[in-house]
């Protein structure tokens, strides 16, 4: 792997939740920057754990993480927030009690001393998102289910990330919220420049939206590749051969 070209490589990762006991075995990634990289895979295939192990939930138990060429593997989370990393789980991250505003001002909690910076995100955040400023005032648990997903995304680009990290955004979501998801996704792209590495199992949708593909299985990369190469049939031929071993 050469990791000048690239935002974030990840090379023989080893990484799970007990001691010993791993989920990811000797995973390796990059991530090109300005780009959505999408990994797939059976449940159980490593993904989500990728993603904590990246953000710093999980230490790895071996292996490197490199942002920009700097290793940030074994960090906390609030020190890989810092250089540029948002990390947004399966369900709604949002404060339902609190204004919409309110929430967008926890996401930029990394210069909330600087007022005018803060104002000048929010005012960005409005700019590309103007159903949020209609509801500004509005508390983030009266929002429907595809303003928190906005909301959700929102937050994370006051902080304007290099890197987003991304895991099923559209678990549970009515059909109709899909597409809307993976439109507020390209305009967080669009909008910053923002990376994003997505994890997701709608994968025909996700991958028509990509432009790298990572397929994972018992925590390795089964395969990857430009998202053209992953059809539909290809796809279906690849779980399979997961499911059967």
């Amino acid at each position: 792997m050469t990791d000048s070209a690239s935002l974030l490589v990840v090379e023989d990762l080893h990484a799970g939740y007990q001691s010993g006991v791993d989920i990811l075995q000797g995973l390796s990634l990059e991530v090109e920057e300005n780009s959505l990289t999408l990994v797939i895979g059976p449940n159980g295939a490593g993904k989500s754990t990728l993603l904590k192990a990246m953000f710093g939930f999980l230490k790895p138990h071996r292996g490197s993480i490199k942002l920009k060429g700097r290793e940030i593997s074994g960090d906390e989370p609030h020190a890989v927030k810092r250089l540029g990393v948002s990390y947004m789980p399966q369900e709604i991250n949002t404060f339902p009690l609190l204004s919409v505003e309110d929430n967008l001002r926890m996401g930029g909690w990394t210069f909330r001393h600087d007022a005018a910076r803060l104002k000048s995100r929010m005012a960005r955040v409005f700019e590309v998102f103007p159903a949020l400023a209609d509801k500004r005032k509005a508390a983030a648990g009266d929002l429907s289910g595809g303003q928190g997903r906005m909301l959700s995304i929102a937050r994370e680009m006051m902080a304007e990330p290099a890197l987003m990290l991304v895991d099923e955004p559209t678990a549970g979501l009515a059909p109709a919220l899909v597409e809307q998801v993976y439109e507020l996704l390209q305009q967080a792209k669009r909008a910053l420049g923002t990376t994003i590495l997505l994890v997701d199992q709608n994968i025909e949708d996700a991958v028509a939206r990509s432009d790298q593909v990572y397929m994972l299985n018992l925590g390795r990369v089964k395969a990857r590749g430009p998202a053209a190469e992953f059809t539909p049939q290809r796809v279906r031929d690849l779980i399979q051969e997961c499911l059967v071993g």
